[in-house]
């Protein structure tokens, strides 16, 4: 069996081959000018999207639960050491990614603590360098590794005052929040987010490792709770063995880990530290009957199934790695716990690959193969005519100039319909965009503001920013109805110049806004259940609750409008795109064949060259069109995609 390492080695090579054979076929349409600058964008944009396609896993622990030595087991321990500190007590204070970036340089960037009053999300932050401090790492040595790392766990204490300001619940028990010390002060991360950089052959394929802080830390950045650990691709929820489901890991899972109805994919309870049941005392039997009554007990508690819940010792299998020792390491189940992290996890993520990259490239192939056959049609076409013409005389030739104009005119008639379409087609895009665009959402934004600020009771802010969900599901509808009608449309003029003129053209791809409505929906839950209580309400300061509204809920509905936009406007441009390429290329065609028939009435001894050269024009359009299927064929192979095209193609060359 592969050990995660290796199936992700594994997908990472699947997605290079797949992205060779994207630039293949964008390559290809280059150099056959058979492509346009859309498509190429399209091209172009699918391979950036395999090239920095991540994979991230997230840990989510309470304190003390073995979380640093489980990432260390998984993914560390060749470097026969602790590479993440993981000694007893806190030791991620901050939300912390290990990643690798091509071209960067190794090292740690702490953002400070204090950037929490400057209103800004840790995403916004980093792209300014000079608000992180950077430590530098030697990526080879495990020594240096360990001492720059363990600055991810410093604190330093703070005033309640402070303490609050910055973001974080003071509870003079430590139920639910902070417990200040003696001296009335409060121990906070001094830290806010980290980022490791550093070349492990796991990260340099794509992998981010998010590793996070306890219940009281973790509930203090929300871009942490509704952005970072929801997109994550796998979240592993880690429990203690020797402590259970205790009421702050009950909370953390309720709140930020277990978000809907019964099992989510990627979301692993993992039950650490069973190694302390190897008192010496216990035989096999009586240690596999504890960890099974444990396991059932963790399971009922978190309402999840016995079989989502993975009993690990982690520290067992970081030694028995370090080591070599197989029997530690089939006694620590580690390898129980990879095999179902990468038989849950990696089909799922390699299955939405395969699907965007094949519906970019499937089109873009259908659009081309179309172009190609209109093409070969028309030579054929020609060629026809051209050899009816062998031995007739010169008033047959003109009929046939005659012929070819009257058809002319009556496309030129049919371009008045098609530039209406265009009229029309441009009035439903702008309002469409005024819909789901980015200035209808500053604004919704600026006046759900507006109303939260004017508020004077509870109700009214609850209202604003109820309203401020309902305004956006409101723009998300009505652009739903403009994509219909967008796409009735141009259905109905695509079937109109396939029929009328003959012009090869399918009823253009759907376009579905129910992933945003999905995202908005989700975001709203987080709303409901983070902010929108009658207790965060009442505690809450107007001004502070508004700041924390803006800086967590409207930022991540910003981010999911610019993907819908970035995916509308991709979409208009692909859906437009084969009737403008129809319509040019159905252009030219009557263009050259007027012109072959007039020369040929003008000098009938180039008849016979024209037939020869058009005879060769076949022969290499049959020819681009087997290359074609061969390199869709090449895409498939390399998606692991079953061919769909190869026996269509067959039977239109032949």
């Amino acid at each position: 069996m592969m050990t995660l390492a290796e199936q992700f080695s594994a997908y990472s090579r699947w997605r290079g081959a797949a992205m060779e054979s994207v630039a293949r076929l964008r390559s290809w349409l280059t150099r056959n000018d058979v492509g346009d600058a859309q498509a190429d964008l399209r091209l172009q944009y699918v391979i950036e999207r395999l090239r920095e396609d991540k994979l991230t896993i997230a840990f989510v622990a309470e304190f003390s639960r073995g979380k640093s030595e489980l990432i260390n087991a998984i993914f560390f321990s060749d470097f026969g050491d602790r590479i993440l500190p993981s000694s007893a007590g806190r030791t991620t204070m901050c939300p912390t990614e290990l990643q690798w970036t091509a071209g960067a340089t190794p090292e740690l960037r702490l953002l400070p603590i204090a950037t929490r009053v400057l209103q800004a999300q840790v995403s916004e932050l980093k792209l300014k360098a000079d608000e992180w401090t950077v430590v530098p790492l030697t990526a080879g040595s495990a020594k240096e590794l360990q001492g720059a790392l363990a600055r991810v766990g410093e604190v330093h204490r703070v005033s309640q005052d402070e303490a609050e300001r910055l973001g974080f619940k003071v509870d003079p028990r430590g139920d639910d929040g902070l417990k200040p010390g003696n001296d009335g002060l409060v121990e906070v991360p001094s830290w806010r987010h980290a980022v490791i950089q550093f070349p492990h052959p796991l990260l340099e394929q794509g992998l981010v490792v998010l590793d996070t802080p306890g219940l009281n830390a973790i509930g203090a950045e929300p871009e942490l709770t509704l952005s970072l650990l929801p997109n994550a691709h796998a979240v592993l929820f880690i429990l203690a063995a020797d402590t259970g489901v205790t009421q702050s890991d009950l909370a953390v899972w309720r709140e930020y880990v277990s978000v809907g109805q019964g099992r989510q994919r990627g979301r692993m309870v993992v039950l650490n530290k069973i190694d302390g049941l190897w008192d010496g005392l216990r035989d096999d039997a009586r240690i596999e009957a504890e960890i099974t009554r444990q396991v059932q007990t963790v399971a009922d508690t978190l309402d999840v199934e016995p079989q989502a819940v993975f009993p690990v010792s982690a520290q067992k299998g970081l030694v028995a790695r370090v080591n070599g020792d197989a029997s530690l390491l089939a006694r620590s189940r580690l390898p129980e716990l990879e095999r179902a992290l990468t038989e849950d996890l990696l089909p799922t993520k390699q299955e939405i690959v395969r699907e965007n990259t094949l519906g970019e490239t499937s089109d873009l192939v259908r659009q081309t193969t179309a172009l190609l056959d209109a093409r070969l049609y028309g030579v054929r076409e020609q060629l026809q005519e051209l050899t009816d013409l062998r031995g007739k005389n010169q008033n047959v030739i003109e009929y046939m100039m005659r012929k070819i104009r009257v058809e002319k005119e009556e496309f030129e008639q049919g371009l008045q319909k098609y530039y209406a379409v265009r009229s029309v087609f441009s009035n439903l895009t702008n309002n469409l965009l005024t819909h789901l665009g980015l200035d209808a959402l500053r604004n919704e934004t600026r006046r759900t503001r507006e109303a939260m600020l004017e508020s004077s009771f509870t109700r009214g802010l609850r209202d604003a920013m109820e309203g401020f969900f309902a305004h956006l599901r409101g723009n998300l509808s009505q652009s739903t109805s403009e994509i219909a009608e967008i796409t009735r449309m141009l259905d109905s003029m695509y079937k109109r110049f396939s029929v009328e003129h003959g012009l090869q053209l399918t009823s253009p791809e759907a376009f579905s806004t129910q992933r945003y409505e999905a995202e908005l929906d989700r975001l709203e839950k987080a709303f409901n259940r983070q902010i929108n209580t009658t207790l965060t309400l009442v505690t809450t300061e107007k001004h502070t609750l508004t700041q924390k509204f803006f800086e967590t809920v409207a930022v991540q509905a910003r981010r999911t409008f610019e993907v819908a936009n970035r995916d509308v406007e991709q979409w208009l441009r692909a859906v437009m795109s084969p009737l403008e390429t129809q319509v040019r290329e159905y252009q030219l065609q009557l263009k050259r064949r007027l012109e072959s028939v007039k020369r040929i009435h003008q000098a009938t001894d180039t008849l016979e060259d024209r037939v020869d050269e058009l005879k060769q024009a076949e022969a290499g359009l049959l020819m681009l069109l087997g290359e074609l299927a061969a390199i869709e064929a090449d895409i498939m192979r390399a998606l692991g995609a079953q061919p769909a095209a190869a026996a269509e193609q067959q039977a239109r060359v032949a």
